[in-house]
């Protein structure tokens, strides 16, 4: 559900390795998909598939054992809703998207039995309608059952994505794994967009380099404060994460503010920021960062 840099890559990887995969998409990328079927361009190998299940109404396709679920954050209420029939006869919803809220939200529209816990560590991104663009080599998934009822769908998955040469690992403590990803992606997300930079620049600039930490120091107090299990250590083995990344490597947010479209700041930075509020913790530069961000929020592109 979402065929955009994460959905259209591990989809792409799973559809090659002859598991039946439908593809959810709209718009000039769903055109292209139907004239020219879906390319996805890596370093680990590129991936043409000539003729790809795509469609806008998931409705008209058959249940699913598992959803791959990778809409942008606005669109998490209404697309939950698109795939009810989907997971009705007993399928599951693994979101692959950023922020740490996913599962409540998802939960709320189709139950808590149809709904796993998910991260995706990847970065790619729609190059034109079509066509995925995979930058660097990472791409891996964590997942990982919220009820013990659904570790048989998680164990299946897992070696589905295994069959497909796909990087995946079960874990334990979903939402920790979700939290070990936000404490990143909230602070690298608003720091590339905010300074327009990517990776490269954002690491060996002194000050940036030193605002991402005191991002991440931010986030991980608020994630500390609501239970979350993150070591002590932690931001400083992010960092070090930070110093192998490829020096090209944008967020998603980032690219979304350059085409002018809406951001998911108010689910990352903004998220940091009212959970700090509820928890009674200052959060000076994620507040900063939402604070500069939130005029661009609903997109600029005409």
């Amino acid at each position: 559900m979402g065929t955009g840099g994460v959905g259209g890559y591990f989809g792409a990887r799973l559809a090659q390795a002859g598991h039946d995969v439908a593809f959810v998409a709209r718009g000039r990328h769903l055109a292209a998909m139907r004239e020219r079927g879906l390319t996805v361009t890596s370093a680990k190998g590129d991936v043409h598939l000539a003729h790809p299940t795509v469609t806008d109404d998931p409705s008209t396709l058959r249940p699913a054992d598992v959803v791959l679920f990778a809409v942008k954050l606005w669109d998490t209420e209404s697309a939950a809703e698109a795939v009810r029939p989907l997971v009705a006869g007993g399928g599951v919803v693994i979101p692959f998207q950023n922020g740490v809220e996913s599962i409540e939200r998802i939960v709320a529209v189709i139950g808590p039995e149809h709904v796993m816990g998910g991260v995706a560590y990847i970065a790619a991104t729609i190059a034109e309608p079509g066509a995925i663009a995979h930058t660097g080599t990472m791409a891996r998934l964590r997942f990982g059952p919220v009820l013990p009822a659904q570790q048989r769908a998680a164990e299946a998955f897992l070696a589905a994505c295994a069959a497909a040469g796909v990087e995946a690992e079960l874990v334990a403590d979903i939402r920790q794994a979700l939290w070990m990803k936000f404490v990143f992606l909230s602070s690298f997300s608003g720091c590339t967009a905010l300074a327009r930079q990517p990776a490269g620049v954002l690491r060996a600039d002194p000050d940036l380099r030193m605002m991402m930490a005191a991002a991440m120091r931010e986030a991980w107090s608020v994630g500390r404060a609501g239970g979350i299990a993150l070591a002590d250590g932690f931001v400083a083995q992010q960092m070090q994460f930070l110093d192998g990344l490829a020096p090209e490597m944008r967020s998603s947010m980032q690219n979304d503010l350059a085409a002018g479209n809406r951001l998911e700041a108010p689910w990352l930075s903004g998220a940091v920021v009212r959970m700090a509020h509820e928890r009674g913790i200052a959060v000076p530069v994620h507040a900063t960062i939402y604070a500069a961000l939130k005029p661009f929020s609903a997109g600029t592109a005409p």
